[in-house]
This record gives C-alpha cells, structure tokens and sequence, in this order.
C-alpha cells in the first residue's frame, strides 16, 4: 500500500462494496499518512481525514468548514463542471440541510427538528412497534428464506419515516426505488440504466433521481398547504424561513433528504447489523440470552455498518488541523468509516462487539450538523430486535451476502437467510 493507492481506494465504490479493501486503505492512511493532501486520478485534491480526533476537530468547527462551496459529497472534476453548468453554478444536486451553513442550516433545521425529540418520538413507539411488528410477520410470512435486506430491512424504516411524512404506502416503492438510484448510481444493480455509467451519467442519473422527487413532492406540499395535518409533511409544506415561505428549490430538497436519509441508512444497519450477527455467532448467543443487551448492539451495529462514508468539508479560512496549515478553499473528505475503526479510540476495533462501552462512534457525524433523526434511527432499530428476537428460533445465511457498489451511502443490498420462526 502506498499514498497513491491508499488514495484510490476510498474513492471507490467498488472498495466500499468490497468492505475488506477499503478497510485495508483506511488502516494504513490511519498509520501512515492520517491527515494527508491527495488527489485520485479525475478528482480535484483534497485531505483525507482518516482519525477519530481530526474528524471531530472539523465537524466541531462550523465556522472554520463549511458546507457550501466545494460540493458537499465527493465528486469527480468532471461531474463538478457538469453539475455547476447545468445548477446555476452550485456543485450539488440540491439543497438539503446538509448543504448549508449558519444561518440557513439552523432555520431550515429547526422547522422539523421537534419531531424528532425523544420525547416526541416516544408518543409514537407504540405506533413504530406496530410497524416493527408488521415486517416480523412478513418475514415469517416468507417461510424459511427470505432475503432480510430486500424484503425486509429495506422497507421496515422506510415505512416508517414514510408513515411520518404522511407518504400513502402504496406510493414506498416509488420512494425506495429513487433512493436506490440516488445512492446508488453507481451500481448497475440498483441505478437508473442498469449500465455501468460515467461520473457525467452519474450526475445526470443523481439529478434526474431528484427530479422525480420533487415532481411527487411537489403535488403532496400543494396538498399540505391546502390541508394541513400532523406530519412531519406538513411541516416541511408549511414552514416558514425567517417569516417568509420555504423556497422551492429548498423545499424539494429537504422531502428528498427527509425521505431517503430517513430510511436507507436505518435499512443499511439492520441488515448490517443481522450480517454481523450471523458472522459471529457467539454475540448471537450473548444477545439471544440477554435482551437488554439490544441498545448497546445496535450502537455497536451502527459502528460497524457506518452507513454514510464520508461528508465533504470546504475550509472558510487559512486553519490548521493536526499540526497541519490547511489553506482557505481547500477541500476535505471526513472519512467516518476509518474514525470508527480508529484504534486509538476502540479497542480491537475490527472485533463486534455487542457489549462495547463507551461506543464513541461518529456514524451521525457531531456538532452542529449532527443527524437529525439519530434518536428515531435507534428507536426504530431497538424496537424491531425486540419484536424478532424472541420469535426467532435459528437463523443462518443461505449464500453470498452483497453489499452496495456506492461511496457516499453503502450497506447491503442482499442478505440471503434461511429461518425458523416460533
């Protein structure tokens, strides 16, 4: 391993597809190069920052790394120009919260931010377990095999976040197909083409992906505006930005993150974390005699599928990190996978832990851009377990699992099982 290819694997999809390969990459930068300048062949330069401390040392400094500028997910210098040519000049495929920056950021957030309170969300368990429950049936329903993450763990969060939104169930297989081809353009198993496609076609598939969302969305704000209800859609329909109506364009994008980022990496660590569970038979154990153990293994499931690999960071001004001068302009990759293997801060951190405390993982990234639905993520997680396990009686994989082709947003997209269910 060196530098130059160090460089190339955590900028490909098939690495993180892989998960051994882009394992090795960040170890080694970790080692031997933990905060270093690259630039993969087709992409601008940026630092990758592979440490746990360095990670939190810029997400914790929103005035110093910015999420405008720059694109805010990685993109090669060609979609760049592309997306910059045909977006009015911005580098990104819309505007979500993940986008921004002070002020917008916190206006924009605060608009849905009290749904997901924990103690709002607690006047909703009852309902979550209702759903977790549902998809315990279905997965009995399937007989002996099923495949957990297409039949199952893609579709329990996203009936749940759908169902906060106020999305009708028939339309989820709209939603999880856009998401599918969102996330995962670059898999011809799941992208619009079923073709392998160029960074351009990439672009072009993430936008015309947006696109639809906003179409759909579009008729459901009109529909919320006009009658407004108690979701999360009408608050999204209906807020106001410093005392005036939410933009369009702002509008559009925050359904689309609201709907996508609300279930797919949920979907990703359960299916990850049954993965794990099956690769480790003697956590499966531990678990199945005791379960009190569900939150501290689904924090430890988070860790270990970290769903959302990185996060770009634009610096606003001359800065230093890591005894490292950055200048303004410059570009950063906050690579969470390798801060949660980050053997300073975890003990073994290639071992699955169930029991792992403390678990500091940064799978939600920190600061002010922490994610909005961390607590409805863990509740929904929490509550399926608790509905599974005890219906299970074995559990076995039943062939190859696979996991996404896709750098941004990565976790299984097949869990082949065989089960029985009392």
């Amino acid at each position: 391993m060196d530098l130059e290819l160090a460089a190339r694997e955590i900028v490909d999809p098939l690495a993180y597809a892989d998960g051994a390969r882009v394992d090795e990459a960040f170890t080694w930068l970790r080692r031997e190069a933990p905060f270093a300048r690259v630039q993969p062949e087709g992409y601008d330069p940026f630092w990758a920052v592979t440490r746990h401390a360095d990670v939190l040392a810029v997400e914790f400094r929103n005035d110093l790394f910015h999420n405008d500028g720059h694109a805010t997910t990685l993109t090669t210098a060609e979609a760049d120009r592309h997306l910059r040519a045909s977006n009015g000049g911005s580098p990104n495929v819309g505007r979500t919260l993940i986008h921004m920056d002070r002020p917008d950021h916190f206006a924009y957030r605060r608009i849905t931010q009290p749904a997901f309170f924990p103690r709002n969300l607690r006047k909703i368990e009852d309902r979550i377990r209702q759903i977790a429950r549902e998809f315990v049936d279905r997965m009995a329903a399937h007989g002996d095999r099923c495949d957990f993450a297409s039949d199952i763990a893609f579709y329990y969060p996203l009936r749940v976040i759908m169902d906060l939104l106020g999305v009708p169930p028939e339309d989820e297989a709209l939603m999880l197909k856009l998401t599918m081809e969102l996330f995962g353009s670059a898999d011809p198993d799941v992208n619009r083409s079923g073709e392998e496609v160029t960074a351009v076609g990439l672009a072009e598939d993430c936008q015309a992906a947006m696109a639809d969302f906003a179409a759909y969305f579009s008729a459901l704000a009109a529909d919320r505006q006009k009658s407004p209800r108690d979701d999360v859609g009408s608050m999204i329909a209906n807020g106001l930005i410093r005392g005036e109506p939410m933009p369009a364009m702002e509008m559009m994008s925050y359904y689309a993150i609201a709907s996508t980022g609300g279930h797919d990496t949920t979907s990703s660590t359960t299916a990850g974390g049954l993965w794990a569970l099956l690769e480790h038979p003697d956590e499966m154990r531990r678990l199945r005699a005791d379960l009190s153990l569900i939150p501290s293994f689904v924090e430890e499931a988070i860790r270990w599928v970290t769903p959302v690999k990185h996060f770009m960071r634009t610096a606003a001004q001359d800065t230093e990190v890591a005894g490292q001068p950055i200048a303004k302009g410059d570009w950063l990759m906050l690579c969470y996978p390798s801060a949660n293997r980050d053997e300073a801060v975890f003990e073994d951190p290639f071992r699955f832990d169930i029991t792992r405390s403390p678990n500091k993982h940064l799978a939600f990234g920190y600061g002010a851009h922490v994610c909005l639905g961390q607590h409805l993520a863990r509740m929904e997680m929490r509550l399926f377990w608790e509905e599974l396990l005890p219906r299970l009686e074995h559990i076995e994989l039943d062939g190859e699992p696979a996991r996404m082709r896709a750098n941004l947003v990565c976790g299984p997209k097949s869990l082949p099982v065989r089960f029985r269910m009392h």
